[in-house]
């Protein structure tokens, strides 16, 4: 038995699937560098590129997976939104990357790369819309300005630049479930059943777009929660591009909430608890204020280790997306994937887990507030604090990346609306 191998990306099925289901053949391939984009024509554009649609993955490991992508998009949540877009005679052009845990500036030359190769095969003058999901919003956003600043690249000629539950002010992952992955890893990494599981996640954590993204982040198990290096530098070479693409109109959702409610979460509840053949009484909290131990890690025999924070707001009972995993057993979440690791690792978790988290809190998918503020993640969210010309938050919680009606039909109408 091993653990799976899992996509962090979404949009995820609100139901387990038996199979994964395969993209159509597009009808073109374009390779590009670092990258491939695939060409889906509207059927009222006779196989002729007229209104382009640029939609970039995001964050996972390995590479782009177009079936994952296609399931995604048109068949996991319920709205098909590449069928949409393309009954409103749009081109849809999902964009892959080789390495989907390289830094954002790579990736971004991927998508200039896939700008350039529209805009040669483009009949007539219509303008692009670019975007993407999760990191895909932040890959383009990056793209665009480069594009705008940089005398030797050309116009990108977009006019609309989407982002779907992109973490513009940054990614939460619990600081208690960074550690424990890193403590597991040290330990069992060449462990026969979740040895192969630990190294990937572990891998993706220190990953140079997990660095750049994450408001929060530790290397090993003992570091104090901070922006890596990856991610000040990010965030000075995207301002030194103006922040953001000037001469588009800004749009994006979050699949959180704008009200300010968040998930029902309780701060410093216990998450998981596992004990047995490999640990001895370990477990993770739930984010709190104030100086707290997030995690008690010890190895059977061993030593325990407490893991500290101090200053970290409410974070993961925040509105915002929530932390899935689409996994054939269903959606264990963040601390979920903390007690399945621990099952896979011979012990015994107790019952009551608090299986998710906050993962992209709505105020950062819609550029409308600093996450570490421990107000603003719980105001309601106005217009006029966000740095988006327009944006949609959900109705509810909702796991991040979901593709819904709700969500989808806003992008396209807003698509449309900008001609």
């Amino acid at each position: 038995m091993r653990t799976p191998v899992v996509d962090l990306w979404g949009p995820v099925s609100p139901e387990p699937r038996s199979a994964i289901s395969s993209a159509p053949e597009p009808h073109e391939e374009w390779p590009l560098n670092g990258g491939t984009a695939w060409v889906y024509y509207s059927p009222l554009n006779r196989r002729q590129l007229i209104r382009p649609v640029i939609l970039s993955d995001g964050f996972s490991s390995g590479s782009s997976k177009l079936d994952q992508l296609w399931e995604g998009l048109e068949e996991n949540g319920d709205f098909r939104f590449i069928s949409e877009l393309h009954a409103t005679g749009r081109d849809v052009i999902i964009l892959g990357y080789e390495d989907r845990t390289a830094s954002i500036k790579d990736n971004a030359d991927t998508a200039i790369d896939c700008i350039r190769r529209a805009l040669s095969e483009r009949v007539g003058r219509s303008k692009l819309v670019v975007g993407g999901f999760s990191m895909g919003g932040l890959i383009t956003r990056y793209a665009l300005a480069k594009m705008e600043q940089d005398p030797a690249l050309p116009d990108h000629e977009a006019s609309l630049h989407l982002s779907y539950d992109s973490p513009h002010h940054g990614g939460w992952l619990p600081v208690s479930l960074q550690a424990f992955i890193h403590f597991a890893t040290d330990q069992w990494s060449e462990d026969p059943i979740v040895g192969e599981s630990l190294r990937l996640f572990s891998g993706l954590l220190n990953s140079p777009a997990a660095k750049q993204m994450a408001r929060w982040h530790i290397a090993k198990v003992d570091d104090t929660p901070a922006p890596a290096p990856e991610r000040v530098t990010f965030l000075r070479e995207l301002d030194e591009l103006g922040g953001w693409p000037r001469n588009v109109r800004r749009i994006g959702v979050a699949n959180g909430v704008d009200t300010g409610t968040g998930n029902g979460v309780t701060a410093g509840a216990t998450a998981v608890r596992g004990d047995g053949e490999t640990l001895k009484d370990t477990w993770l909290k739930i984010q709190a204020q104030g100086d707290q131990v997030v995690a008690r890690l010890q190895r059977t025999g061993g030593e325990p280790i407490l893991v500290r924070t101090s200053g970290l707001p409410e974070i993961d009972g925040a509105p915002g997306g929530l932390f899935t995993l689409p996994l054939p057993t269903g959606d264990p979440g963040s601390f979920g994937l903390a007690g399945l690791l621990m099952t896979f690792l011979r012990n015994t978790v107790d019952q009551d887990v608090i299986r998710t988290s906050c993962f992209i809190p709505s105020i950062s998918a819609v550029a409308a507030g600093d996450i570490a503020d421990p107000k603003a993640l719980y105001t309601p969210i106005t217009p006029d604090t966000s740095e988006l010309d327009a944006f949609l938050c959900a109705s509810r919680n909702e796991g991040h990346t979901t593709m819904t009606e709700e969500l989808g039909a806003w992008i396209v109408n807003e698509i449309v609306a900008n001609g």
